[in-house]
């Protein structure tokens, strides 16, 4: 077997796990607002057990209703009401040999009083604010931090009492456990702070006491940040290491090792730019320390990558978390060696984004993700009738590999020689090889499909008339935005298409007009491309990157500030000169005065405009014509993909 070692049997105390794959603990927004386990949930824990998953650990699950939400909609242990939800999530999970732990949470000061009832405050072991929540916690009093050890009890034995297979304990990330073990959040100087013994305690007494209420044999994990990039003030790799230890002496049955925290919160959930395997030193930091198992994070995507980290001997379970989300198949398809059919994260970092924004959990390359209720059960009802798909970006592709799984004889019109749209364009940029994955990907679905692909094709009413298609379904993105202004025309104007795709060359000084995602990955190319580019972006917002998520915004600023990037918000380009730009310099408050600026080029990333009435010259020649995509509305990578994944499985004969 290709993976021997991550479908090798494994062990975490007395329980056996059929491979090495786990699912990390991802909040989901899936849950009932009540904390019910429903039908939303379980289905897709369910999809991810039989998808090949060894052993899945639920979304964080709150012990504590006052004060201790970490999400509008997650799982509960707080009261005995929830055990039938979760007992029934553990059965549909254990259908397929998979186990299952419930993690045990409570966030401490990085909660909301918003999402807690009765507005409820937040508490801590210390009283100060983290710059993310904005929101002072009251310091708990020996007596009252007792009561939230006793919730933690209380819910493992609900846990237990639910069929779940063990608990793992949240102390990592910034929340409330991980507060009370760091000397950066806990400012304690009483029997709980200041010595290292002392800040381990309180974790100790709850484990202590599950072990105690629930048996040696029912495994207790714990969740550790074992770097909390803090520097000094906080949990260093060489501390983590030190509390992984100590936590085994303790008696948890496995170190489930993380990162971050929320002031440091782009290391926790890593985006595009990470390698995969970029955790490996701290993982193998606490495997030097301990011999019980290590679960570890490591920004897997590809079980190659997972594979090597086992050969090596630094963990002895994968944790593969957005990887199964953007295929729950992952597992299976891995078994049966076919990695070209399994759809990798591409790390946009869209799942967080919409968890945290109160929604439940979305995937740029996974439509159904969240949906897994919704789309269940897919009408095969094609009978070989002719549909035409016009465009081969993600939204074609998509389109057209849902109505050939349906049974409809799909033709796909290109007018390029390749296909992926304006993705393909983008995966050219540096560090976005993995948008490049996931077209790879849709291309090997449309070969299996023996789908009728006409690549330097563009769909014409003569060509579609041929086809006497029953449907037509336009995703043929939209056009690149080119203002009328002065000197625009000039040779030195460049399309961000044209620089990204090589047919054209640029100067040393060069102005990026524009900074939304495509415009910020061009000046990082170029920086890439020749680090003596002087490159400047042109924004005529007070916001660079506004349309970034924004922990993905952080990162990238930096990044570019870091490589000598110029940012100039608030400059409008009116024209382009012989010797460059002119631009409108929109001050706040005062009258604007123009500028002009010397440069060799001047490359256009203004996004595009969609085209609604593409669709008009094709609308008699098919009894139903669909308009989505760019074409439609200029959208993410995600809004299409939703579109397309919609019209194909909703497409009613």
């Amino acid at each position: 077997m290709k993976f021997k070692k991550l479908f090798e049997k494994g062990k975490i105390g007395s329980l056996t796990l059929k491979n090495r794959i786990v699912l990390p603990p991802m909040g989901t927004g899936l849950a009932e607002y009540s904390g019910e386990a429903g039908e939303d949930i379980i289905r897709y824990y369910e999809e991810r057990a039989k998808g090949g998953c060894g052993l899945i650990i639920t979304e964080i699950c709150r012990i504590d209703d006052e004060n201790g939400r970490g999400l509008a909609r997650q799982l509960s242990a707080t009261e005995p009401g929830f055990v039938g939800g979760l007992q029934r999530l553990a059965d549909r999970v254990h259908t397929y040999d998979t186990k299952i732990f419930l993690q045990l949470h409570h966030p401490g000061r990085e909660g909301s009083s918003m999402i807690n009832p009765n507005r409820k405050g937040l508490v801590a072991p210390s009283a100060f604010t983290t710059p993310v929540c904005n929101e002072e916690p009251h310091e708990l009093t020996i007596e009252e931090a007792k009561e939230i050890q006793k919730k933690y009890v209380k819910g493992a034995v609900l846990a237990k009492n639910a069929g779940m297979d063990g608990v793992e304990l949240h102390a990592a990330h910034g929340y409330f456990l991980n507060q009370w073990l760091s000397p950066f959040s806990n400012r304690r100087n009483d029997e709980y702070g200041g010595t290292f013994e002392n800040r381990m305690r309180y974790v100790d007494e709850i484990i202590q006491a599950i072990k105690m209420v629930c048996g040696v044999n029912f495994p207790v994990g714990i969740r550790l940040s074992v770097e909390e990039f803090m520097g000094d003030k906080g949990i260093t790799k060489e501390e983590g290491a030190k509390i992984a230890k100590h936590m085994e002496e303790i008696g948890v049955d496995y170190v489930h090792v993380s990162c971050g925290i929320y002031e440091t919160g782009y290391q926790i959930i890593p985006m595009y730019a990470f390698a995969q395997g970029s955790r490996k030193d701290l993982t193998k930091a606490v495997k030097e320390n301990v011999s019980i198992p290590v679960v570890s994070i490591n920004v897997i995507k590809e079980p190659e990558v997972a594979e090597e980290l086992l050969e090596e001997g630094i963990c002895d379970f994968v944790s593969v978390g957005r990887g199964q989300l953007a295929d729950p198949e992952w597992g299976n398809k891995a078994k049966a060696e076919n990695t070209k059919s399994i759809r990798k994260c591409i790390g946009c970092n869209r799942c967080i984004e919409a968890v945290s924004k109160g929604r439940h959990l979305e995937c740029s390359v996974n439509p159904r993700l969240g949906f897994e209720v919704s789309y269940s059960g897919m009408k095969k009802n094609g009978e070989g009738k002719k549909v035409v798909v016009i465009g081969g970006g993600p939204a074609g592709m998509q389109t057209a590999i849902i109505l050939s799984q349906r049974g409809f004889n799909v033709t796909l019109f290109e007018k390029k020689d390749h296909l992926g749209g304006a993705l393909y364009t983008g995966s050219l940029g540096n560090a976005k090889d993995k948008l490049g994955w996931f077209i790879e990907t849709e291309i090997y679905e449309l070969e299996k499909e023996n789908i009728d692909v006409r690549l330097n094709t563009e769909a014409t009413v003569e060509n579609i008339k041929e086809l006497s298609p029953q449907a037509i379904f336009v995703c043929a993105g939209g056009n690149p935005i080119k203002p009328k202004l002065d000197g625009i025309d000039s040779d030195k104007v460049v399309m961000a298409e044209d620089y990204l795709e090589g047919r054209v060359k640029v100067g040393k000084k060069v102005a990026v007009i524009g900074s939304g995602a495509t415009g910020l990955e061009i000046a990082d190319t170029l920086k890439h491309e020749d680090e003596n580019h002087e490159v400047s972006i042109i924004e005529m917002t007070n916001t660079i990157g506004a349309s970034e998520i924004p922990r993905v915004r952080g990162v990238v600023l930096k990044n570019l500030k870091d490589e000598g990037v110029d940012l100039l918000p608030l400059h409008q380009l009116v024209a382009v000169t012989d010797e460059g730009i002119r631009v409108k310099l929109l001050e706040d408050g005062k009258d604007a005065r123009e500028e002009d600026i010397r440069f060799d080029s001047v490359i256009l990333s203004l996004g595009s405009r969609p085209q609604p009435d593409y669709d008009k010259q094709f609308e008699n020649l098919a009894k139903d014509v669909f308009i989505y995509g760019d074409s439609s509305k200029i959208a993410t990578v995600l809004e299409a993909l939703r579109d397309a994944y919609a019209h194909a499985w909703n497409y009613a004969i």
